[in-house]
């Protein structure tokens, strides 16, 4: 019918893609990157991963100094005009280290929200992550993609702004992160664990699975807890924590109890005698085989005793 409009309208970003060449697209993204004085740079609130100042770092710095910043960092601009490191603290430490005052950074126009899913995606790149790192990682995606859930998509929004409609968050973060959704729902729950307690599974003193059971507890109950710990100089077995949270959830987890409990003596708190193999080897004679290597240490130890025995009996007279 004449004079009749269509209904279908090409997004303006399409338009752009069609008539464009792709320098032109390319010269686009490159205005975005730009060197942004350190000073002008504020870490991304709560960032869940640590900056560590070892020998990756210093190689870091010494890369920096001699070639620059490859790889740009990624920031997006905010309100107060000064920007929000998304992407690239290990960078901006190097610089800083380096003794250089700006960073070379790509400026997205992200919002809180797509910019934490980012971060956090980015960051999963590393070769070493703690579980106290992906657990406050975890933790922070999730809540962003809640806050996603069902709202309607802006035209022209960022790809990484997700439609959550019709599909579960955890299954979703399973499916990008390879992590599956009980998994990711245990590190989570690693948040509700008091620092010290966090840090034993970090240092791998405490398991996952235990671990997972003592976040059940208060805080009060936890603390109880790391006392015990300090005291006894071990940590809760499986077991252990599986009771300890129906005591908690029965409301009669005590301080009486965790103590009752903890004073259990387990493997992983009866004393041990470690030797280095290549000292006590040394000193040896090579004629002794190994499986004779116990009973010739507790015959030479028995000589030595016999041997200060002696000295002390000439000594005293």
């Amino acid at each position: 019918m004449a004079g009749r409009k269509s209904d279908f309208t090409l997004p303006t970003n399409t338009l752009d893609e069609l008539f464009s060449s792709q320098e032109e697209r390319d010269e686009a993204k490159l205005s975005k990157i730009r060197d942004i004085p350190l000073e002008e740079i504020d870490d991304f609130p709560d960032h869940p991963f640590k900056v560590r100042e070892d020998e990756d770092m210093f190689q870091l710095v010494e890369s920096i100094k001699e070639r620059g910043v490859i790889t740009p960092a990624t920031v997006r601009q905010k309100e107060d005009g000064r920007y929000e490191l998304i992407s690239g603290h290990r960078r901006k430490r190097a610089c800083e280290l380096a003794g250089f005052e700006t960073l070379r950074c790509e400026v997205v126009d992200l919002d809180r929200d797509e910019a934490t899913i980012l971060m956090v995606e980015s960051n999963f790149q590393r070769s070493q992550i703690l579980p106290s790192e992906k657990a406050h990682a975890y933790k922070m995606r999730l809540d962003a993609m809640k806050r996603q859930a069902g709202r309607p998509r802006k035209e022209n929004s960022s790809p990484v702004g997700i439609d959550l409609r019709g599909k579960q968050s955890l299954d979703l973060m399973s499916e990008e992160c390879g992590d599956s959704r009980n998994q990711i729902h245990r590190y989570i729950r690693l948040t509700n664990l008091v620092p010290e307690l966090l840090e034993f599974v970090d240092e791998g003193r405490i398991k996952m699975r235990p671990a997972v059971e003592l976040s059940y507890l208060n805080e009060d109950c936890q603390r109880d807890l790391v006392d015990e710990i300090d005291l006894n100089d071990c940590t809760p077995s499986h077991d252990q924590a599986i009771r300890m949270r129906k005591f908690f959830e029965e409301g009669k987890l005590t301080t009486e109890a965790i103590s009752a409990i903890m004073s259990e003596e387990k493997p992983n708190q009866r004393e041990k005698i470690v030797l280095r193999g290549d000292r006590v080897r040394s000193l040896i004679p090579k004629n002794i085989p190994i499986n004779q290597t116990e009973e010739y240490v507790c015959k030479a130890l028995e000589h030595y005793n016999k041997f200060l025995r002696n000295r002390a009996e000439r000594d005293s007279r």
